[in-house]
């Protein structure tokens, strides 16, 4: 039976909600494999136990072993040749920071740990919203007009960025480049909102991403996952909010009026348009896992939002309603999983030159 791997937590501001994706895939999972739960505090410890499978359990630690990885094992983290277990495919249900933004990938990758989850290169690339949008536009899919700003450039003159927005023109949304779920995400119509929103912005990254806001927007998500070596995608689900802009609360507080159409209600040809573009994103950066493509459509025109590379809930709902696809979605995520390639390395043997040799040698260039 494979032992998977299930990490979730980590020092980011979706530390709870990647909790509960973590929790969800345990229990949907345990199952079918041997579910190894690793759980990463905001201080970067690791825990990992069977016996992790409610929110309860994590108010108390001290019963759980903390572990480090050793090759594709996990091994008491003071005893490192004391086995906790051996991973046959790691899942990512880290939300945001640095499961999101290809940290834990390439750890996982330097200890060849096959992986179910998107790679470093894809990650990195989509966490960052400014490069998310560069290389949409390399895959020649349609961006909203914007510009960024980073904090240095703001310090030095707030002026010249104000300037730089009224020139641009009010309405504008402001969202911090490598946060996620709505967090710290504004719209200023005027200098004075723009000002406060890159402030709020600031204290949580050191970038921001300036985007044209488009008042009649609506939102619009499509996932992609392979399935058998062939690519899956969703059917798009539009999701409404009674507030300017989807808040952290609408998506995961209960509180306003959240709401979604699934399958979206759009214009003939639309959804498919929205499809393939979020099956070109998948196909043409060798996607592995799971992720979940944002658009915005005004009248006629769609827009590329943003990737979300490690999605709430992993977008189970979006492939099936009852507990039955769920778990047989993230199945598929498992043996899909990328194994660790070990290609054959060249060896110099310049070290064994007499030309390195000696306190002298290593001078040269």
């Amino acid at each position: 039976m494979k032992t998977v791997a299930i990490f979730f937590g980590g020092d980011s501001n979706e530390h709870e909600i990647s909790i509960i994706t973590g929790l969800l895939a345990v229990n949907l999972l345990k199952s079918r494999y041997r579910v190894m739960p690793v759980y990463l505090t905001r201080t970067g410890e690791w825990y990992a136990s069977e016996k992790m499978q409610s929110v309860d359990d994590f108010k108390d630690l001290s019963g759980f072993p903390r572990v480090a990885l050793n090759g594709n094992a996990l091994v008491r983290f003071q005893k490192r040749k004391k086995k906790v277990a051996e991973i046959d495919v790691a899942l990512n249900c880290c939300h945001g920071g640095e499961g999101e933004d290809g940290t834990l990938a390439a750890l996982l990758n330097l200890h060849g740990v096959p992986f179910a989850s998107p790679s470093v290169a894809v990650s990195s690339v989509f966490m960052n919203k400014e490069l998310g949008k560069i290389a949409a536009k390399g895959l020649g899919i349609p961006v909203t007009e914007s510009f960024f700003v980073r904090e240095a450039e703001w310090k030095e003159s707030e002026e010249k960025v104000c300037e730089r927005a009224e020139a641009f023109g009010y309405p504008v949304i402001i969202k911090p480049t490598r946060l996620g779920s709505s967090i710290g995400i504004k719209v200023a119509k005027t200098r004075e909102e723009f000002a406060n929103a890159l402030r709020l912005a600031f204290r949580l990254d050191e970038s921001a991403v300036v985007e044209r806001y488009l008042a009649g927007k609506r939102d619009i998500n499509c996932a992609a996952y392979r399935k058998e070596g062939k690519v899956i995608v969703s059917p798009c689900e539009e999701v409404f909010s009674n507030e300017e802009i989807l808040s952290f609360s609408e998506k995961y507080e209960g509180t306003g009026a959240r709401s979604s159409a699934f399958p979206a209600q759009l214009q003939e040809g639309m959804s498919e348009q929205i499809q393939a573009y979020t099956k070109l994103i998948y196909e043409r950066f060798e996607v592995c896992g799971v992720v979940r493509a944002d658009f915005l459509i005004e009248g006629d025109n769609v827009y590329f939002n943003e990737l979300n590379t490690v999605p709430g809930s992993l977008a189970c709902y979006l492939f099936g309603e009852s507990l039955t696809e769920n778990r047989d979605f993230l199945v598929s995520l498992v043996e899909e999983a990328k194994p660790a390639v070990v290609k054959e390395k060249v060896v110099t043997g310049i070290l064994e030159t007499p030309v390195f040799k000696g306190g002298k040698g290593s001078k040269r260039r």
